[in-house]
């Protein structure tokens, strides 16, 4: 394989090594006019039938190689006497023909292999006397791969393509080069080799390459099936990128690995790929088990069973409610960040420190629409509504909506960034000539916030901690470099060009160190979180942080939060908190360990649900 992985692509005629004499390299010039006007001729008269033209290595070569073949299509009492005799041509010229005869209809796959075999060696010859033709039907070649009579595609591997418009050729040259490092890497355990997808298929218009390879997992004893799949795969697909490297083929190599306890569950179930695959698959390689499932799909003995026609009708229920679920996540992740996190931006580079969600839009209102007049209410609302929509979703009251509403949101969002970016460019300007101060006080304040989300209670010289964590790789480089920065304004005098590209610097740094608190925070409220279901189709939240705890107890009333503090493993007396005490407090508390559930505290969660409650994972 050493050898393999210094090879560049096969060599097309006229593409020759530098290194080549001067006199081979005249010869193969000729050969290449020959080899050109025989193709123009030959797809002048059968060009929609022609797949692809090869150059193919020089007889004797391929008679030593694969003596099965020399003299093939001769009757066997005149086989000796014919090797015996036959004279070596020195100069002879192999062309590779392959024919499309997946339309064939007038006449019979032999009767056009022999008709249009005769007219291309007559044409071969006049050209040249030397060309001698091999013509070969697409339907026979896939007949030789049922017949386990390989030797053609190693053939077609060392031949160098001439004229490949859909890359049939290339594709057998690809496969055939992976397909023998797969072997020789694996095996006896590889059952086979399958060539799929379009272009075997014969379609008029094909993109990829597509194989499948079934691998024997029956007597893996050191590690479980799936382990063996994944470690396989690995190789496999690198193996793919090595054989396109070497083979210069340009069309996209897809690999597929079933291990064979999963290929004979997906026959048993009736997956329609695998049905697909059996009907449609030219074996490239098989042990005698790809072969004998085609024959018997065939003949009509695999045939789905009602459990697999059932399983197959609840895939489509399954796809549209994960389907459901995806446009769900568009707004409870995506669209409601998207909104979020520059109206908390633009207000951190107003001077407010970083709020909570819960204040932000309270903010927004009162500082952008009320004070300076610089935004319109509409787009608050918009925040407003989005929010509302990620709190039904989180809540379990919001579990479908529909593509248009998206689109609504997804324009209106549009419209709010664009708004929002213009508020910046006023803030800017109504910060004009106003110091550094306010951009390093907010930098200042919310690198604190980040340390302590980091657990760093020390926070006195907050640039050298900062730089820890740059250190460790848990804070870009590139941030601790701009808060550098940033801390040097007023220690040392910079131009006016120096000290704005430093307050750019700083909002960005703003802005990317509050989405790392937010993301730190809504991991820190999932760890906290215990969905409790209860009275049957209640559901109520339960927020664990250290000794304080809070619970909604009904979500469709989730303004009404209680809160509770554990002392002795008991329920202290519970009393009233809001959803902006939660948030306030779970921005405090930063730690990511999944809750701990005791006897003590399943107790008191009875008394507060009742007996029959379920702690939903």
């Amino acid at each position: 394989m050493a050898e393999d992985k210094k090879q560049t692509k096969n060599p097309q005629p006229g593409n020759l090594p530098k290194e080549v004499p001067p006199e081979l390299k005249e010869k193969f010039d000729k050969i290449k006019k020959k080899l050109d006007t025989f193709k123009d001729k030959v797809l002048k008269e059968f060009n929609e039938y022609i797949i692809g033209i090869a150059l193919m290595p020089p007889k004797k070569f391929l008679n030593q190689r694969f003596p099965e073949r020399a003299g093939e299509n001769l009757p066997p009492e005149v086989k000796k006497e014919e090797s015996k005799d036959e004279k070596e041509n020195p100069n002879e010229i192999n062309a590779f023909i392959l024919v499309d005869d997946s339309d064939s209809k007038k006449m019979s796959k032999l009767e056009l292999k022999e008709k249009l075999g005769k007219i291309i060696e007559k044409i071969g010859k006049d050209v040249d006397k030397d060309i001698v033709t091999e013509t070969m039907v697409l339907s026979e070649l896939k007949e030789s791969c049922y017949d386990g009579k390989y030797d053609i595609l190693q053939v077609i591997a060392m031949s160098a393509p001439i004229y490949d418009p859909k890359e049939m050729l290339g594709a057998i040259k690809i496969s055939e080069v992976h397909k023998t490092m797969v072997l020789k890497k694996f095996d006896k355990y590889i059952v086979s080799y399958v060539a799929a997808g379009s272009l075997f298929r014969g379609d008029k218009k094909s993109h990829d390459i597509d194989v499948y390879i079934i691998v024997d997992d029956t007597d893996v004893k050191r590690m479980s099936r799936y382990e063996l799949k994944d470690k396989l795969r690995s190789i496999i697909i690198s193996q793919g990128f090595e054989a396109r490297n070497i083979t210069g083929v340009n069309k996209e190599f897809h690999i597929q690995t079933y291990i064979l306890t999963d290929f004979w569950d997906s026959v048993k179930d009736a997956n329609p790929v695998i049905f697909t695959f059996l009907r449609d698959g030219v074996p490239l390689f098989d042990r005698g088990v790809f072969n004998p499932w085609r024959l018997l799909l065939k003949m009509g003995r695999i045939k789905p069973s009602p459990e697999a026609i059932d399983q197959q009708m609840e895939i489509g229920e399954k796809l549209l409610e994960r389907v459901n679920g995806k446009m769900i996540s568009v707004v409870a992740e995506d669209l409601y960040y998207a909104v979020l996190n520059p109206a908390q931006a633009v207000l951190m580079a107003y001077g407010i420190n970083p709020p909570t969600p819960l204040e932000t839009i309270d903010l927004l209102r009162e500082i952008f629409v009320k004070k300076e007049k610089l935004l319109e209410e509409k787009y608050v609302k918009h925040l407003e509504n989005v929010r509302t929509l990620y709190k039904k979703i989180e809540h379990g009251k919001l579990k479908e909506i529909e593509g248009k509403e998206i689109d609504k949101l997804v324009k209106e969002t549009k419209e709010y960034l664009e708004k929002i970016k213009k508020l910046f460019k006023e803030i800017d300007k109504k910060k004009e000539g106003e110091g550094s101060k306010d951009i390093y006080n907010a930098c200042v304040a919310i690198t604190r916030d980040v340390l302590s989300i980091f657990n760093v209670n020390d926070t006195k010289d907050p640039e050298a901690e900062l730089k820890k964590l740059s250190s460790k790789g848990d804070i870009p480089v590139k941030y601790y470099e701009i808060f550098k920065k940033v801390n040097s304004l007023g220690k040392q005098k910079l131009s006016k060009t120096e000290s704005e590209k430093i307050k750019r610097e700083a909002r960005e740094y703003l802005k990317v160190m509050m989405e790392l608190i937010q993301r730190k925070q809504n991991i820190q409220l999932e760890n906290a979180k215990l969905r409790i279901k209860y009275d049957s189709n209640k559901l109520g939240e339960v927020y664990v942080f250290d000794d304080t705890v809070f619970i909604i107890k009904d979500l469709k009333s989730k303004d009404q939060v209680e809160k509770t503090v554990i002392k002795n493993k008991q329920f202290t007396s519970i009393e009233k908190s809001s959803l902006k005490e939660l948030e306030e407090v779970s921005m405090k508390n930063q730690s990511t360990k999944r809750i701990s559930i005791s006897n003590d505290f399943y107790k008191e969660l009875e008394d507060i649900f009742g007996a029959e409650f379920e702690i939903i994972v």
